[in-house]
């Protein structure tokens, strides 16, 4: 039997995601990232670095070894079939050690990741939380925050399953077009919802 609750946290690139999951860590949840499992697979040399360049060029690796990330966001995001490449490439190893953390896992755990649902890490979750916003304000800020053309911005977000995706597999959602503190609010609400076992 497990000892924990596990949560998956997704949503559109843009949307809020990242200040919701700070917000359960706050509130004691152990959260597991995606991204960050993703840059420890990207180290030189790894299988999963050789395998993405295997896919998408080798001139993604830079001199010293490391992978050329904004490089790869063009390739990947130019188009859904690359997308999808680049994602069947890389889950099987996230989700490998997903499960090596989880095995020290207890109470609430909260599995950070923008492509749960194309990763079907969605199925071993208890619930699962989006958190989306408009298209505009998304755009604005993947623009702000990665320092991207509002092209570039548009192609990551056309890569990306739509609203109404997340509103009909989502168990919660979050919205985000509004400031900060109703984001923060909504947070609240539905972590008080799944801890509490309101479901």
């Amino acid at each position: 039997m497990r000892r924990f609750k596990l949560i998956g946290l997704t949503g559109q690139s843009g949307a809020g995601k990242s200040t919701v999951s700070k917000l359960f860590a706050e509130r004691g949840a152990m959260v597991i990232n995606a991204d960050e499992i993703v840059a420890e697979l990207y180290t030189p040399c790894s299988p999963c670095l050789k395998a993405v360049a295997a896919q998408f060029g080798a001139d993604i690796i830079n001199g010293d070894g490391t992978l050329n990330r904004r490089m790869l966001a063009e390739r990947a995001f130019s188009s859904v079939e690359n997308t999808a490449a680049l994602n069947g490439l890389v889950h099987p190893f996230v989700t490998a050690k997903l499960f090596e953390q989880l095995k020290e896992s207890k109470d609430i755990v909260v599995f950070d990741a923008p492509q749960l649902f194309e990763s079907g890490a969605d199925v071993i979750c208890d619930c699962v939380i989006a958190v989306v916003a408009d298209e505009s304000l998304r755009t604005q800020r993947i623009m702000k925050r990665d320092s991207l053309t509002e092209e570039q911005a548009l192609s990551r977000i056309r890569a990306q399953h739509s609203e109404s995706f997340f509103r009909v597999h989502a168990d919660f959602i979050i919205e985000n077009n509004s400031d900060e503190c109703y984001l923060l609010r909504q947070g609240e609400e539905v972590y008080n919802t799944i801890t509490n076992g309101v479901m």
